[in-house]
This record gives C-alpha cells, structure tokens and sequence, in this order.
C-alpha cells in the first residue's frame, strides 16, 4: 500500500506504512529487539514489528509481525492506538504507527533479531534507535 505524497516538497516521495508494538510488562518495562547484522540500521534497538502488507489492516500486520518476530499470539482487543512517527527516508516516508500491548501469550524470543532487552522508558534515551523511534520514547513514558 503506497501512496505517493500529492503537494509540497514530498511530492514524488512514497508512503512506507509500517507498525510496531511498545510491549508493556508488569514491571512497566518495554520490549525492544536490536537489528540483526546484514540489515539496514544493524545493531540498533526498536520497537519490535515490520511492514504492512497490501490488504492488511495495521492491526492485522502487527499481530502477524509479533507472531514471527517473537513467536507471540497476541489479540486484536489487547493492541491500543498510541501515536505514529513520520520519518524520511530518501525517496520513501516512513510512518510508522505505534500500538501499546501490555498482554500476549507466549515468551518473546528473539528469531528474527539479534537480542532482545527489557527496559524502562527512560533508559531509551542512552540506547542506539532509528530515528523514527526516538520521538516516541517520551510519549511511552507518559503513558505507562
């Protein structure tokens, strides 16, 4: 599902939608996965998720993503709406749209990512992210 941008200085770029998950524990801590080597922004930690796909709902893209990401079932009542980054990235956009999960059945496991960290909102901050990520660390620490 792209759509190119219609007016001012974006307007060859293309729309890159994709999702991800603040994965909330008990203790109030945040999944992140780190980029495994080889791909773009290697070595960087995220928020886990991916792309949608075309004739897939957002919730639908990352409800599948977790699954193979993590090896997590998660619900479609369990994901709520947060908030979206927009980032370039030459001649895509990415707009990223952020959903916080505090339940799911499973243990995350690291499969497609090189590791996986607990960590609270603020020790964000000290770690190595995309940029479309960044934005979204101070609204995490509102919400949980």
């Amino acid at each position: 599902m792209t759509k190119a941008v219609n007016s001012g200085p974006l307007a060859s770029v293309s729309l890159f939608p994709v999702v991800a998950a603040a994965l909330v524990d008990n203790d109030g801590r945040v999944l992140l996965q780190q980029r495994p080597l080889g791909k773009e922004m290697a070595g960087l930690w995220e928020f886990p998720g991916g792309k949608i796909e075309p004739g897939e709902s957002p919730e639908a893209a990352l409800i599948r993503e977790l699954a193979e990401e993590l090896g997590i079932s998660v619900s479609l009542a369990c994901l709520a709406p947060a908030t979206f980054a927009s980032a370039s990235l030459g001649e895509r956009h990415l707009l990223l749209l952020l959903f916080i999960c505090r339940k799911w059945q499973g243990i995350p496991r690291a499969i497609e990512a090189t590791a996986l960290k607990w960590v609270r909102p603020v020790e964000m901050h000290a770690l190595p992210m995309p940029p479309a990520d960044r934005p979204l660390i101070a609204l995490i620490e509102a919400l949980i």
